[in-house]
This record gives structure tokens, sequence and C-alpha cells, in this order.
């Protein structure tokens, strides 16, 4: 069975169209299964951030600003994103981390309802947590009341209280796929907005934002777009909205004249009002070279790829693994998968352990899941059988 896997996977490969990309990046023997937490490094973006760090900023100085167009990267590398998620240019800002553009979309999205009646903020309960600390703070702030509930009751869980809801696409740990455009559209029957977490899916699979009508989105850049650790994330502030976007957090350089110094705050215009503070430019420059790996690329390639490998992986581990030992947490719909496969082990920490030590790095979610993630861009199908057979010799030890 494993000469027959094997040269499946060479047949596979030799038949990717993506295969190329995999020369973009910065690679060793490891199977890289962990890209769904940190992107590997696109092999360019060393030069590019030593000549911000050496001429930009070494020499060009305070120049950079206007000569290094250092002032709109925001926008720039916003509209660099949009296509990747489906959306329009202009309606997209990079800066701050997920949590502050999730803070600012929430808030913001109460205050675009404006109705005292609407009291409820419901958000994932299965959410990445910082979403729901974030949320209940907001909550808290605007004198409203978190309703927790699961995707899959969101819909009978809406009514005329409902204000905002926050969800997430993809859920972290078992690799779940929402449905964006089905819930989006009983989120607006209900009268009110959606705000989502695109940070596992953006990058992986279609989006849809402008084409699904969603209000407001967030997403970081560390993971399926490579941008590097601690990458900015981005705001999504749908056109519709954005002149009466009111952020909670009105930083100076998302003012109408920034430079003017006034005491008194007027927002910009378009999706300029979603930014705060000074950008990070090291990082964010970082991150608009490594969104150069992209180019040419369609995501709905991406996606048919993410498809074949993790439905290829979980062939594999079927093969290999004897009944038992593991058990797939991701739905086999290929409409309900994001781009990672989650095994429940029950010696899970160990296994991880074992599997980085012998060259195929994934993850552990506390206490039992196995996490996988499948980045069509770097990872192919060799890596995926190899994995496949290193995870069950580990469980045969």
């Amino acid at each position: 069975m494993s000469e027959y896997l094997a040269q499946r996977a060479a047949a596979l490969d030799a038949a990717d169209e993506l295969a190329g990309a995999r020369k973009l990046f910065t690679l060793d023997g490891t199977v890289y299964l962990d890209g769904n937490s940190l992107g590997a490094l696109p092999a360019h973006v060393p030069e590019r951030v030593a000549d911000v760090v050496n001429r930009q900023w070494g020499r060009l100085r305070i120049r950079s600003w206007t000569e290094g167009d250092w002032w709109t990267a925001p926008e720039r590398i916003g509209d660099r994103i949009a296509p990747l998620v489906g959306a329009a240019p202009g309606q997209i800002v990079v800066g701050d981390s997920t949590s502050v553009n999730v803070f600012k979309a929430v808030v913001g999205a109460v205050r675009l309802l404006d109705d005292p009646a609407r009291t409820d903020i419901l958000v994932d309960a299965t959410t990445f947590p910082t979403d729901g600390y974030i949320a209940s703070s907001a909550a808290r702030m605007t004198g409203h009341r978190i309703v927790p509930v699961d995707p899959s009751d969101v819909a009978s869980a809406l009514g005329p209280a409902t204000a905002v809801v926050l969800l997430n696409h993809v859920d972290y740990r078992s690799g779940r796929l929402h449905d964006l455009p089905r819930l989006t559209a009983a989120i607006h029957d209900a009268g009110a907005l959606a705000v989502w977490d695109l940070c596992h899916s953006a990058g992986a699979l279609p989006v849809g934002l402008d084409a699904h009508g969603v209000d407001l989105a967030v997403g970081c850049t560390y993971k399926y777009l490579n941008g590097g650790p601690g990458s900015p994330a981005y705001l999504y502030v749908a056109e519709r909205h954005q002149a009466s976007f009111d952020s909670p957090l009105p930083g100076w350089t998302s003012h109408a004249d920034p430079f003017a110094m006034t005491p008194g705050y007027e927002a910009a215009p378009g999706s300029t009002r979603g930014r705060v503070g000074t950008p990070d430019i090291l990082s964010m420059l970082a991150l608009e070279a490594a969104l150069d790996v992209w180019n040419g690329i369609a995501i709905e390639q991406v996606r048919a790829k993410s498809l074949a490998l993790t439905d290829f992986f979980l062939e594999c581990v079927e093969a290999y693994v004897p009944a038992g030992p593991v058990t797939s947490l991701t739905p086999a719909d290929h409409a309900a998968r994001g781009s990672q496969v989650a095994l429940r082990c029950e010696d899970a920490a160990r296994v991880m352990e074992e599997l980085i030590a012998r060259g195929v790095v994934g993850d552990l979610r506390r206490p039992d899941i196995l996490r996988f993630g499948f980045t069509p861009l770097y990872v192919g199908f060799a890596d995926t059988e190899r994995a496949a057979r290193v995870l069950a010799d580990v469980l045969a030890g």
C-alpha cells in the first residue's frame, strides 16, 4: 500500500499546476504542515527587508515616508490582499493586530446599526479565545449583551434584539468551514450586521466578501498569506458602510488631515478611517514583499489543491494508521472543510513532539488535537504521504 500511495503522490505532484510556487519559499527537508499558524518565508523577502532597513531607513530616513511610499502602505497593501478575499479596491486597510481590528469592527458595527432595541452581540461559541475576549469587552463598553452561539445554531438564535454577529470563517481547532454566504444572508434578514474573522481562510480558499454582502471582516496575514511573525492584520469595511463607520480608536493617521494636528477629530474618507497610529513599517513592508508570491495565482487554484491535499492525507491516514488511535474531526464534505486536518489523539502531546523530531511539523491544540495545515503554495502530495506514514510509525511505536 505504501508503494502505491507513494506512486500516487508522485503522479499528483507531477500534474500539480501550483508546483512551481514551491521554489518561491525558503524550505528544507521538513514536511511543514503548520502554515496555518505561521507561513513559510518567501525566499525574496530578506533582500527586500534589507533594502527597507539599509537604504530606506538607513539612508533616506524620514524622506522614506514620501519617497519610499511608507505613508500609503496600509491602503496599498490592503488593495493587494483584496483580490484574495473577494473585495474590490479601497475597502481594506492593513495595520494593528487582529485583536485590535476585531475591537474596531465589533464596536464600529454596533455604532453603524445604532438601534437601542438591538442589545445582543452574538459571538461564535467555539471562537479563537481572543475574539471572545474582545467581543465581551466591546459588549460591556457599548452596553450590549454577549450571546455565545454555535455557528450551526446562528440562524435560530437571531432575533429582533440581535445587533451584530461575530463569526470565524474556519474553526481553528477542527478546520470546519462555516457557510459564510448563508449565514451572512440570515444575519441580514434579521436586520443585524455580520463581522467575519478570516484568519484561517484568507489565502486558503475563496471568501467572496463583496459578493456575499459581508459588512466588516478582519484577518491576520502571517498564516496562509506568509507575512511573517506578528505581521500586521487588516480590516475590511464594505464601501456602503465607510461614510458612517465610526471607529472606536480614532487615531491621528485616520484623520482627514493628519498633519494639521488639530484638536478636533475628522475622519478620513474610505478605508483610511480604519487606521489608528503610525504604521509598523518594517513588518508591513515585509508583508508587502511576501504577497508577491501570489502574482499570477488564482485563489480558486489554491482551493482545488487544498481539497486534493486534505483528501489525500485523510486517505493515507486511513491506509497507514490502524483504526482507533486517531479520529478525524475535520468534515469529509468539501463545502464544510477549510485547509487543515484535525485528528483527535489520546496522547497528542507526545505524538506531536515525536512527529516534529522526525521532520513532520504540525501543531497541538490541547488537550488532544493534532492539527495539520496544508498550504498549497508549498506543500506537495509527497509531503502529505510522508506525513501520514511518519504518523503511523509514531503511533505504532
